[in-house]
């Protein structure tokens, strides 16, 4: 091939030789890998989707609730809830069904509530009475005590006994305790057989408490 220039002088170049593109080949492991992504890909979608229609409305807590405390419509409030594949919170329906049960474990703010939480059965047992415990603030073991805590009542000695007297010792459960500044009301519960006993030395201010166990 001859190149003219601007001077109409003739010049020999090489020619280049056409250059040749190569098709890339896919490899049937690639080709199947973005069939497989895809796949997912629509896979995913369609759980999201599935999931917000899913919504709905439950019972949750709206505020600390302790062991034994029963619930009131001020310890619960509607939330919306999308999916929850695994749980079983309690509907929003069903609020009556869950006020005045007992929490039979503590719940936390913020939780959504589940029927296994509560109970309907009460903190006494069958051969249980309850009584009042009129204790002076100093005289109570914890500064909080929860429905479920367990205590031991000690005998003391009386102002004008002489020697050393045995105690005796009874085991009992807290079901309520209502205090102020000063003084505390213990409610608490007692095996049948204990209770003229702890009610006697109770009103002889010769009872002392001992927290054996929380709930």
């Amino acid at each position: 091939m001859t190149l003219t220039t601007t001077r109409n002088e003739p010049v020999d170049a090489p020619i280049a030789p056409p250059r040749v593109v190569r098709q890339r080949r896919m490899r049937p492991g690639l080709l199947g890998l973005a069939v497989l992504l895809v796949a997912l890909g629509g896979l995913g979608s369609a759980f999201a989707v599935t999931s917000v229609r899913a919504t709905g409305s439950y019972l949750a807590v709206a505020r600390p609730v302790t062991v034994g405390s029963v619930l009131s419509t001020d310890d619960l409030v509607t939330v919306q809830v999308a999916g929850g594949q695994g749980l079983t919170p309690v509907p929003a329906g069903q609020l009556d069904q869950v006020v005045g049960k007992r929490a039979v474990v503590g719940l936390a703010a913020g939780t959504l509530l589940t029927m296994s939480q509560l109970t309907d059965q009460p903190l006494l047992g069958p051969d249980q009475q309850q009584i009042a415990l009129g204790l002076a603030a100093s005289e109570v073991p914890a500064r909080k005590l929860n429905p479920g805590d367990r205590l031991l009542l000690v005998s003391t000695p009386a102002k004008n006994s002489e020697g050393n007297a045995p105690s005796t010792r009874f085991e009992a459960t807290v079901i309520d305790m209502a205090a102020d500044r000063n003084n505390v009301v213990l409610y608490i519960a007692l095996a049948n057989r204990d209770v003229a006993a702890v009610v006697a030395l109770a009103a002889g201010n010769r009872i002392a408490v001992v927290l054996t166990g929380a709930a």
